[in-house]
């Protein structure tokens, strides 16, 4: 249980510093004593949660769920912080505010963090009422991005990540979690090939499951957005041997 009073900053400036709502919350922290604390004094203070032992395990937790923020471990077995970290940046381009959480405390294991794509970065033993500030000035400051990067946009195929709507030509299409996951990594990387390994760690970390999933998804992927369409419309491409890219390609 937490020890102290959650803590409600307010700004003097027309719009407040922070965003007075619940936020979703990954913690990826492989000391479980650590985890636990955190994770009972951000539900107290009316969050959501989800936590992860290692990154692999994030890995698939953040193919399923949308979050406000993630606090990170550096230090952690299958794939440690810094590994994800940069996994998400340069691989899935996926701009979810990132908390790194570390005992390390030198000003190059700091510029590192930044570097790998941290948002912020905050040093252990760490103060709970703290993290919690620090967790909504985050989320705050990525709420007030949103309006860039909120709908991707590729042709006639939109996504808006805010109302998780996925629509082509004005109709709304149907998917399910992990298609919708497939088809925003797609999108960001338009008109880029993305690897078939690249969409399994995606979805399924290191345990990938026999036969070829991936395929099946990918077939009702193009299924749901190309349809009937001719082929010169055709967005979803199969580059042999590679992997997929989504494009109106020529």
């Amino acid at each position: 249980m937490p020890g102290a009073a959650c803590l409600a900053l307010k700004s003097t400036h027309r719009e407040p510093i922070m965003i007075e709502r619940s936020l979703s919350v990954l913690i990826v922290e492989d000391n479980l004593a650590l985890a636990a604390n955190m994770f009972d004094y951000l539900e107290a203070c009316g969050h959501t949660l989800d936590a992860a032992p290692d990154g692999k395990s994030a890995m698939r937790l953040i193919s399923e769920n949308h979050y406000d923020v993630i606090v990170l471990d550096w230090m952690m077995p299958r794939m440690d912080g810094i590994s994800l970290l940069r996994h998400l940046r340069t691989e899935l381009r996926n701009p979810v505010p990132v908390m790194l959480l570390t005992a390390k405390d030198q000003l190059d294991d700091k510029l590192l963090g930044f570097e790998s794509g941290a948002d912020d970065y905050i040093v252990k033993p760490l103060a709970l009422p703290e993290l919690e500030i620090r967790l909504r000035v985050l989320a705050a400051r990525s709420h007030k991005r949103s309006d860039v990067r909120q709908v991707l946009e590729v042709a006639d195929l939109c996504f808006d990540l805010g109302t998780q709507t996925i629509m082509r030509g004005g109709v709304q299409l149907p998917f399910s979690p992990i298609r919708r996951t497939l088809l925003e990594v797609l999108m960001r990387n338009s008109p880029h090939v993305v690897t078939r390994a690249q969409l399994e760690l995606l979805i399924w970390g290191d345990s990938v499951p026999d036969g070829d999933l991936l395929r099946s998804h990918m077939h009702l992927l193009r299924r749901t957005i190309d349809g009937e369409r001719i082929a010169e419309q055709k967005l979803l491409h199969t580059v042999p041997g590679i992997g997929f890219r989504l494009c109106m390609c020529p």
